[in-house]
């Protein structure tokens, strides 16, 4: 239905209900906006007015209120004028007031059995009205079957479906007054309103309740409009005068306990139209409360989505996702405080209890709205304060300060400074608590501070551990090398003094770290651990080399003499005592390694090896009795500290004797070979046989010195020729190299020594005849060959000598 809205000077007017009932919603929204009720509150009355059709009440309203009601054309008889109910607003009267026109009662056009609109709209109006005009006939009063009865027992039937109303102010006014005067007029028009009140069926509950509890009854007259039109706008100027601050107390509207508040007017005139329409009961109470409970929700959902939107809050949720947000809940509080004033303006009018309740669901709402960006602020603060703490934290280690009061002050620190900034980010509407952020703060503090703690501790430890690596690897080598009776005391004293030491000053270091008595002496604990596992690792990689430190130490003691010089086996050694003595100390060798000693307790390993590998006079007893390194453990003895077993030792042993074997072989092989280079001489019996068989060449020589010349000069002719070939250094590498190497040099030699006795020969005379000839060739000692007689000379001393220091094969 398209109704048109009127709009006057100052005056709106619209069709809120037409004559089939339908109530016009969209009609509704734009009289509320275009005359602003929804700013109004409470400061805003409602006037409707009643009475018999053709009675003269759009009239009456366009000159009391300066409305454009339609009015009835005279001229073209009596009928209906006003269909429905109209509102409008009335000009220049405060505050904002409202005036409804109700279609009149006992019209032709509904007949006289539809009365059920007339009940209606007489519902609608007493429900929404502060004040109902009742438009009646002054020759009406005091008669039995006046138009006034039916239409006040219908006002007072009604009235008994509102549960709880509120107190209705009645204004009779009485149309086209005669010369009776009002004061006659009044007793008798309360009189018949009294009666009409006691007639009409009323509740249990209100069957003595008295009019007066349910109305204030006023009454007015009005002269005739269209006989005297001057004075009845003069009483009708007088009138409206009554309806300028009629809501104040003791105005006409002075009854406020159950108006409902300007902006839920539309809602609820919509909500009991379609009560009344249903021919339901109307509880006023309840109905307050429903409207305050939809309007309420609205302005709080208006609210809402105001926050969402808003470019304060928008840019707030923003920044704080990328980093902590300074005044973050300054800023906060300050939208949503904004928000939440707005929505108490607006609903301040309406119930509390609900308007509390929606303030409440709001709020929530915002809360809900808003704390993921509350949680990325305290996440962010978290964060933040843990890489400044770290940072700070490593700072203050790095310039020395202790690690214990370094952690504890910039810890109390940075957890006062995350409660200053979380105390910054609080939003006042909500409770939320910061402590499980916290508690994962100081969390996460502790573990950093536990990582570095370990961290530093770990590295103070392997710096401890790397001290003691090179103060036991290299003595307990050396040690352990020597191989002496008090090897291991030896390693023990060493082993104490170096883990004392250590521990000292470890623990002395620790005392920074404030840590328990246990703790601290777990970690010494494992420094002398440590300390031990050196000592036994290296123990452990010596034994694993034993064979070969057994035949380094056998080949020194046997190779060299007490003075570490090279043995030359002249014949006057005696290599098997100095074979035992290099044995003996070899197997003192394995047995000092074959097992770790420690713990400063005895065992007889040193006789078991000595007897079972070395005293040969034991041999057929061990066979008897049964071999003592037949075992896989030692006396006395526990396997964990067990280098090498029985077995394996017997097994070492096995092998060192045939690996040392040879050198013994080869010494004894250069001992009788020197003895027999130094027994020149041939037997007696070859010299006897000489003497005998050479006694006529010698008798010859004697006869003849001319020969003993020639065989002077062979003589030196053949040691020069020895010592330029090199003959007895050529053999030293066999005999066929040798024999290759001399024919290869013997032919320039041989060329080279008949040069230089030729250039000998050249020189002027006045030498002496008798002069050696080894000595004419110095002069070619630079030569290319530096092949002089000094040389052959040093050639054979050396030759002579060399033999001296020449040992046999080294093993």
């Amino acid at each position: 239905m398209e109704i048109p809205v009127e709009m006057g000077d100052d005056c709106y007017s619209i069709q809120l209900i037409d004559g089939d009932g339908t109530f016009n919603v969209s009609g509704l929204e734009k009289f509320v906006k275009a005359v602003k009720l929804n700013e109004c509150g409470l400061s805003y009355a409602v006037v409707s007015i009643m009475g018999p059709q053709s009675s003269g009440k759009s009239t009456l309203l366009n000159h009391l209120f300066a409305t454009n009601f339609r009015e009835m054309d005279a001229f073209r008889g009596r009928s209906q004028t006003t269909k429905g109910i109209w509102m409008a607003k009335c000009a220049n009267i405060e505050p904002c007031t409202l005036v409804m026109d109700l279609e009149g009662t006992d019209g032709r056009e509904r007949g006289e059995d539809d009365t059920a609109f007339e009940k209606q709209s007489a519902l609608f109006a007493l429900a929404v009205s502060d004040i109902v005009l009742i438009n009646m006939w002054c020759h009406d009063i005091g008669r039995e079957q006046a138009a006034n009865k039916p239409l006040l027992k219908t006002v007072f039937q009604v009235m008994m479906r509102l549960f709880s109303p509120r107190k209705t102010t009645l204004l009779f006014v009485i149309r086209d007054k005669t010369k009776t005067p009002l004061e006659a007029l009044e007793p008798v028009l309360r009189e018949d309103i009294e009666k009409i009140w006691d007639n009409v069926p009323k509740p249990q509950a209100h069957k003595e309740t008295p009019l007066s509890e349910f109305f204030n009854v006023e009454v007015v007259a009005l002269s005739s409009y269209e006989e005297k039109e001057e004075l009845f706008k003069e009483q009708v100027a007088s009138l409206r005068k009554r309806f300028n601050h009629s809501i104040a107390p003791g105005g006409l509207a002075g009854d406020r306990r159950g108006v409902v508040p300007a902006a839920g007017f539309s809602f609820s005139a919509q909500q009991m139209w379609k009560i009344i329409k249903e021919n339901k009961d109307l509880d006023l109470p309840a109905h307050k409360v429903m409207v305050a409970t939809v309007r309420c929700e609205e302005i709080a959902n208006e609210k809402l989505n105001q926050f969402t939107s808003n470019e304060a809050w928008l840019q707030l949720e923003e920044d704080v996702q990328s980093g902590p947000v300074a005044g973050f809940g300054k800023k906060l509080n300050s939208i949503l405080d904004k928000c939440l004033s707005e929505y108490d303006m607006e609903v301040i009018y309406f119930d509390e209890g609900v308007r509390t309740a929606k303030r409440q669901q709001l709020e929530s709402k915002l809360l809900h709205v808003v704390h993921p960006a509350y949680q990325s602020q305290l996440s962010h603060l978290r964060s933040r304060t843990l890489d400044y703490f770290r940072e700070a934290f490593d700072k203050a280690l790095n310039k020395g300060e202790g690690f214990a009061l370094a952690a504890r002050d910039c810890t109390q620190s940075f957890m006062s400074d995350f409660d200053e900034r979380c105390a910054d980010a609080t939003i006042q509407l909500a409770n939320w608590d910061s402590s499980k952020v916290r508690d994962k703060l100081r969390r996460d503090i502790d573990a950093h501070v536990v990582s570095v703690r370990d961290s530093k501790l770990s590295e103070l430890k392997s710096l401890y551990e790397e001290r003691l690596n090179k103060a036991l690897v290299e003595p307990v080598e050396a040690l352990l090398d020597a191989a002496r009776d008090d090897t291991w005391e030896a390693i023990r004293t060493l082993l104490r003094r170096e883990a004392d030491a250590a521990v000292s000053e470890f623990s002395s270091a620790l005392s920074g770290f404030d840590l328990d008595q246990s703790s601290v002496e777990k970690l010494l604990g494992d420094l002398k651990d440590y300390a031990r596992h050196v000592v036994e690792s290296k123990a452990k990689e010596e034994a694993g080399r034993v064979l070969i430190r057994m035949k380094d130490r056998f080949a020194t003691l046997f190779s060299r003499d007490s003075d570490s010089m090279p043995r030359v086996w002249t014949g006057k050694e005696d290599i098997r005592a100095i074979t035992k003595t290099a044995r003996s100390a070899s197997l003192k060798l394995l047995s000092v390694m074959a097992a770790i000693r420690l713990d400063d307790m005895e065992d007889n390993i040193d006789n078991t090896l000595a007897l079972a590998l070395v005293d040969s006079s034991n041999t057929n007893k061990n066979t008897a009795s049964g071999d003592p390194l037949a075992s896989s453990t030692w006396e006395q003895v526990s396997p964990s500290k067990t280098l090498i077993s029985p077995v394996q030792c017997k097994s070492l042993w096995r092998q060192f004797k045939a690996e040392t074997e040879y050198t013994v072989t080869q010494a004894i092989a250069a001992q009788e070979a020197n003895k027999r280079n130094n027994n020149w001489l041939p037997p007696p019996w070859a010299i006897l046989a000489i003497v005998v068989l050479g006694f006529n060449e010698f008798m010859t020589l004697l006869r003849n010195p001319l020969y003993l010349g020639v065989i002077f000069v062979a003589f030196l002719l053949g040691k020069a020729l020895w010592v330029q070939l090199d003959i007895s250094g050529e053999f030293r590498n066999g005999a066929l190299p040798g024999l290759l190497a001399l024919s290869t040099k013997f032919l320039p030699t041989v060329m080279n020594l008949l040069k230089k006795l030729a250039e000998e020969g050249q020189k002027p005379g006045g030498s002496d005849p008798r002069r050696d000839p080894t000595v004419e060739l110095q002069p070619v000692r630079n030569g290319t060959r530096a092949d002089s007689v000094s040389d052959a000379s040093s050639g054979i001393t050396s030759s002579e000598i060399g033999p001296s220091y020449s040992s046999g094969p080294q093993g």
